[in-house]
């Protein structure tokens, strides 16, 4: 009984999630993008995520000229789905919308290699390639130990070879990504105007100042503050109430 109750309370979730979901693409169609944004806000309250969900609420709100809420989502789209064209285009788009012009400095040296190469995958999906590979290993190994050619050994034994290689590399860019993802803490500055201060303090003179939809990367946290890091590698303390965490 208990498990039939639980089938239809999943059920039930999935369809409120659903029906929210095409609600919000139908009024988008029809320009009610106020409309939109409450009903795919009603299926996160669901905690029914996806990017797509993600991608037409930031599109909802791009077309409100909200420009933190949309990078936002953008943002948490990509979180998702990395390969999201659509939402990178759409997010840069968005950005262009921002007032503060913050330099990228790129990257240089062996650390960057390493970065471009491991960041072509999400970490779930360099797992699935070491999974795959992994099988494709055992089968080779299969074929080594019952193979009665001398032919057929070498070239499996060769390719077993090769696969551990293979393993070795997508296991350690699986780690890699995963750390990434796991000390990369970007935020949306959400406030329309936001002091930067050299100390987690109230007093004192900001040393710069943010604007909405502005991305920063947040460090640790004191308090009521956090300390953030731009793209071009400007630090300072900003109050946690100005910004909102992508993940």
């Amino acid at each position: 009984m208990k498990n039939i109750l639980y089938i239809l309370l999943l059920t039930t979730q999935v369809f409120f999630a659903q029906s929210g979901f095409e609600k919000g693409n139908e009024y988008y169609q029809k320009g009610k993008y106020n409309e939109a944004v409450a009903a795919y806000e009603s299926v996160l309250t669901e905690s029914k995520h996806s990017s797509e969900l993600y991608f037409n609420l930031g599109n909802a709100y791009y077309k409100l000229n909200k420009v933190a809420p949309s990078i936002y989502n953008y943002e948490k789209a990509l979180v998702l789905n990395p390969n999201n064209t659509d939402a990178i285009n759409n997010l840069k788009f968005a950005q262009k919308r921002t007032i503060d012009e913050i330099k990228v400095i790129p990257k240089v040296g062996f650390a960057k290699l390493i970065r471009d190469f491991t960041g072509i995958y999400h970490y779930n999906t360099w797992a699935w390639i070491s999974v795959g590979l992994a099988t494709a290993f055992l089968l080779f190994f299969i074929g080594y130990y019952f193979s009665q050619i001398t032919l057929s050994k070498r070239i499996f034994f060769f390719g077993m070879f090769v696969l551990f290689f293979l393993i070795l590399i997508s296991v350690s860019s699986t780690i890699f990504e995963k750390s990434h993802f796991d000390t990369e803490k970007p935020a949306i500055v959400f406030a329309e105007m936001a002091n930067v201060k050299s100390e987690p303090r109230n007093g004192g003179q900001p040393i710069f100042v943010l604007h909405e939809g502005t991305k920063v990367y947040v460090g640790e946290t004191i308090g009521k503050w956090k300390k953030v890091q731009l793209t071009d590698g400007t630090e300072g303390w900003i109050e946690s109430s100005a910004i909102k965490e992508v993940k």
